[in-house]
């Protein structure tokens, strides 16, 4: 008798609702970082400062938001997600209010750095949630969906934050965040889990805790450091985009009014991927999923830095091939975000938190480093992102075969 193979079996399906509260959480900490991007040209003039001073409403963000990612991490692995969750956004709302009410721009630089701290538990308690809540492909297909929505949130977060400028006044990017906020906690409350009945951290003192809590990732878990390191490098490597194009742009003849429409290949073509990744993972495997993803990225880098070497000056030649950055980008990073935090499922809030901290970190450094590069041409600027992208190539040849996804 003969028989034929069985085919894979279909992961259930993801319920939206519980979808959307995720994909909600995660976004609020890049919604309430950009929003305010436009209103910052003229916080200057409002508060009778200099730029580097307005500047500092960034930093003062980005800082905490980065940073106590360290702290929530472990702290969501022993307490609770949701406890800590609900703690954070309780933060980041007054944050939030604090500054659409600032009289200063020293009190808008303290408010900032509240609503940062606060926005960085949704990052590390959402991402830990996918590990606690989905097994296998299908948590790299919810990724892939995150990777989807944070791709649209900068753009999206811009556009709107001018507009509530233009037609509300600057605060009111802060009190819309400030009630989203709200919205999200009382999502988080009804929407997601309790404690998780998952294994946990033995009990002790806070800071032993979490002292042996990133020694056992860092030092015993093997793949971590490569995982993590892959997505630092895709960051850096699109952080140097970032802060290279628009002045290779405009020494190629590209405008401020057209300028997002270059930039944005990458994300889209990011978006893309990551649909692709949904599709795929789940007949391919995340591991060669990971490799095409590593291909796409050195080959678009390559090609762009090949047309600028052969003196192709025109915006088309430097952004076109870097579609296939924002598509490798798109298949790379969802596999290797489930890879973090599913190694050691009971720490997954503080894996899910040094990789974001690796994250915030590479990426400044790709951003400060366009800054240092001889040139303001394409080649330089290929040069830097071929060699950061050649990084991850190398950490993820360094994944454990065993433990690699």
């Amino acid at each position: 008798m003969s028989s034929t193979p069985t085919p894979a079996a279909t992961p259930p399906a993801v319920p939206p609702a519980l979808l959307l509260n995720l994909l909600g959480q995660l976004a609020f900490g890049l919604l309430a970082m950009t929003i305010c991007l436009p209103s910052m040209q003229e916080w200057g003039s409002i508060f009778g400062v200099g730029q580097p001073a307005v500047q500092l409403t960034f930093s003062a963000y980005v800082l905490t938001y980065g940073a106590l990612q360290l702290a929530y991490g472990p702290m969501s692995d022993r307490l609770g997600r949701r406890r800590v969750l609900l703690a954070g956004l309780a933060i980041a709302a007054a944050g939030s209010l604090g500054a659409a009410l600032a009289p200063s721009l020293a009190w808008l630089v303290a408010a900032r750095a509240l609503q940062g701290a606060g926005a960085a538990a949704g990052m590390v308690v959402g991402r830990a949630l996918v590990q606690d809540l989905f097994e296998g492909p299908q948590r790299t297909r919810v990724m892939a969906w995150i990777g989807m929505t944070m791709g649209l949130c900068p753009p999206l977060a811009t556009l709107l934050g001018g507009q509530l400028h233009v037609h509300l006044g600057w605060r009111a990017g802060f009190v819309l965040m400030a009630l989203l906020a709200l919205l999200l906690w009382l999502a988080a409350w009804r929407g997601l889990p309790g404690p998780s009945k998952s294994a946990r951290p033995p009990a002790g003192p806070w800071l032993t805790t979490m002292r042996s809590a990133y020694a056992q990732l860092l030092l015993r878990t093997p793949g971590f450091l490569p995982f993590v390191a892959i997505l630092a490098m895709a960051t850096a490597t699109f952080y140097a985009f970032l802060g290279g194009a628009p002045v290779v742009l405009g020494r190629l003849g590209v405008g401020p009014a057209e300028l997002g429409l270059y930039i944005m290949c990458v994300p889209m073509a990011y978006i893309g991927g990551n649909y692709l990744t949904t599709r795929l993972v789940q007949r391919h495997g995340e591991r060669p999923m990971m490799a095409v993803g590593q291909a796409f990225t050195l080959a678009g880098i390559a090609a762009m830095l090949a047309l600028g070497l052969a003196g192709w000056q025109h915006p088309l030649a430097f952004s076109l091939p870097l579609l296939l950055l924002g598509l490798g980008h798109g298949l790379l990073v969802p596999p290797a975000l489930a890879g973090t935090v599913g190694l050691q499922p009971a720490l997954a809030g503080a894996a899910a938190a040094v990789a974001g901290l690796a994250q915030q970190l590479c990426g400044a450094f790709g951003g400060y480093a366009v800054g240092l590069l001889p040139g303001q041409g394409v080649p330089p600027l290929g040069a830097l992102m071929l060699a950061l992208a050649l990084a991850g190539a190398l950490a993820q040849a360094a994944l454990p075969r065993r433990t690699a996804r």
